[in-house]
C-alpha cells in the first residue's frame, strides 16, 4: 500500500496556536500578566518545557514581553510588524517595480483619506516637516528621511490602522529606492519639495482630488528617476549594507 507519512504537529506549536487565539480574542488584555508556566502546564497536561517553547514563540511574535520575571500581553508595534514584513519581502526577492506598483495604490489612497480626515495638529506636523525638508534641500543635504516621514505623517492622518500596517513595510522598501537614485539625481530635492508643498496645500483645503493628483505625480517622478539615472527598475532590492 502507498501510505503517506503522518504529519504530526509538535505539542508546543499546538499550545502556542491555542494561546495566540486566546490573546487575540482578548481573554487576557494588553498589559495584563500572563499565566505562569506551571499553571499552563497543568491545564494543558504537558511538560513545562513544552509550555516554555510555546511562550518563546509568542514572545518572538511580539504578543508577549517580559516585565521583570513575568510575561505580559502586548500589541506588536507598527515598526516591529513592518520590519518583519520588510525582511520577508526582501527574502522573496521583490523588485523596485514591485514595490512602486503597491505604493502607487496605497499612497494615493492615504492622500485621499487624509484630505478628508486630517486635523490641525497633523497639519502642523506636516508643515514642520516641510520646513525641515526645505532647509535640507537648501543645504544640498539628502531629504530622503524627511520624505519618508512626510508620507508617514499623511498615512497617520488617515486614522486607518489597517492602512498604516499595510503600507509600513512598503514604505521601508521605498526608502531603499530613494536611496538608490538620490546620488545620481542631486537636482531631485527641489522638485520633491515642490510636490510635497502642493500635497500639503491640498490637504489644508481638504481637496482630496488635488492631493491624490500630486501624490501620483510625485510617484511618477520616482519611477522616472530610475530611467534618468540609468538604473534597472526591475532589479531586486538588495539587502541594506
Amino acid at each position: 500500500m502507498d501510505i503517506a507519512k503522518l504529519q504530526m504537529t509538535p505539542a508546543y506549536r499546538m499550545v502556542s496556536d491555542d494561546l495566540r487565539q486566546r490573546i487575540v480574542r482578548g481573554e487576557v488584555k494588553e498589559g495584563e500578566p500572563f499565566p505562569i508556566e506551571a499553571d499552563l502546564a497543568s491545564k494543558f497536561g504537558v511538560h513545562r518545557s513544552t509550555i516554555r517553547e510555546a511562550l518563546r514563540v509568542l514572545e518572538q511574535e511580539g504578543l508577549l514581553r517580559r516585565v521583570g520575571k513575568r510575561l505580559v500581553v502586548t500589541v506588536p508595534s507598527h515598526s516591529d510588524l513592518a520590519g518583519a514584513a520588510e525582511r520577508a519581502l526582501r527574502m522573496h526577492q521583490v523588485t523596485y517595480r514591485n514595490v512602486w506598483e503597491v505604493a502607487n495604490t496605497l499612497e494615493p489612497l492615504c492622500a485621499q483619506l487624509a484630505a478628508e480626515r486630517i486635523n490641525d495638529a497633523e497639519l502642523a506636523q506636516l508643515e514642520a516637516n516641510l520646513q525641515h525638508t526645505a532647509k535640507l534641500v537648501e543645504k544640498g543635504e539628502s531629504p530622503i528621511a524627511a520624505t519618508i516621514e512626510f508620507q508617514s505623517l499623511i498615512a497617520e492622518a488617515t486614522h486607518n490602522q489597517a492602512l498604516l500596517l499595510a503600507r509600513a513595510p512598503v514604505s521601508l522598501l521605498m526608502l531603499s529606492g530613494y536611496a538608490t537614485i538620490a546620488p545620481a539625481l542631486p537636482q531631485s530635492g527641489p522638485r520633491l519639495l515642490q510636490a510635497h508643498r502642493h500635497v500639503f496645500e491640498s490637504l489644508q483645503r481638504h481637496d482630496a482630488e488635488s492631493a491624490v493628483s500630486w501624490t501620483r505625480k510625485h510617484l511618477a517622478d520616482h519611477r522616472r528617476g530610475f530611467e534618468v539615472a540609468g538604473l534597472d527598475f526591475d532589479s531586486v532590492i538588495p539587502e541594506p549594507k
